[in-house]
């Protein structure tokens, strides 16, 4: 009982830190709205009439009432296509942001508690996969495996698996040595019992920025490899891929690539904000 007060207040804490950052609170809010988006995409849109459906004698109208953000090329709502997109934004991203922190944080939870030889064999490892520009890693993998969706999360997340690595090993080493690991060596807890009990939730503050960072780093892998024809497929609506075909009437028709470009923007400066909120909020140096 008094463990989960103790636990309930810690998270008081947190929020309580949280929410002096007034940028943090406003990221999240429109977060939580873009979240919403992403959920009801389909009452606000119709996917097949307004962001799939060709209607060329409609192609490259100015926004207005009936189109709010005008239409593309090919007739399509940019609004109903903005809308669906930030549905596969946000999917790829804390999709592939969650393969990058299983695989890379068990190794590197791996590397920090036991050291030695089975510490430089892990990552060294990661040490190769950190050679390679992340971007490059990924149009490496999808090339291999072929462009789809799946293929696309799986590449953006093995792509940054080594940076969780490197972070949750250095949480570790911190953490491992403390006296609450040292009691549960005592009473004959096994390795296991204490890396998932003990070890990583202690090791979880720094893991958990670099996720929200980590999300707009996906998104925006996500977006340029769409962009040069390696992530989401037309007609499927992604924000990179919208910017690519329009950049061709970016000229005469601004608005085709505006909002797409915009959109990017606004979420990974959202997502930006609430990591700096975070990164403030579970600092122990501010406690």
């Amino acid at each position: 009982m008094e463990h989960n007060y103790k636990k309930k207040s810690q998270l008081a804490d947190v929020w309580n830190r949280f929410k002096r950052n007034k940028m943090a609170l406003i990221g999240l809010f429109v977060l939580i709205i873009m979240i919403l988006i992403a959920i009801f995409a389909d009452v606000i849109a119709d996917f097949e009439s307004e962001a799939i459906r060709q209607n060329l004698v409609n192609r490259l109208q100015p926004p207005s009432a009936e189109n709010w953000f005008g239409t593309d090329e090919f007739g399509r709502d940019i609004f109903a296509r903005i809308v669906h997109g930030t549905r596969v934004s946000l999917q790829v991203g804390v999709i592939s942001v969650g393969i990058a922190l299983f695989i890379g944080g068990f190794f590197g939870a791996i590397a920090g508690f036991y050291g030695g030889a089975t510490d430089n064999i892990i990552m060294r490892v990661m040490d190769v996969f950190l050679a390679v520009p992340g971007i490059l890693l990924a149009i490496a993998i999808v090339a291999a495996l072929g462009a789809s969706m799946t293929n696309l999360m799986v590449a953006v997340g093995v792509s940054s698996m080594p940076v969780y690595a490197r972070i949750l090993r250095a949480s570790v080493l911190s953490v491992k040595d403390m006296e609450f690991v040292e009691a549960s060596r005592a009473i004959g807890a096994k390795n296991r019992t204490i890396i998932i009990s003990h070890i990583i939730p202690n090791s979880l503050a720094p893991v958990i920025v670099q996720s929200t960072l980590g999300v707009a780093g996906a998104i925006l892998a996500t977006a340029a490899l769409s962009f040069i024809g390696l992530g989401i497929q037309p007609p499927n609506p992604e924000w990179g891929a919208m910017l690519s075909s329009g950049r061709a009437f970016m000229r005469d028709h601004p608005h085709v690539v505006m909002f797409p470009g915009l959109s990017i923007m606004f979420t990974i400066l959202v997502l930006n904000m609430i990591g700096d909120g975070l990164r403030d909020a579970l600092d122990p140096r501010l406690k």
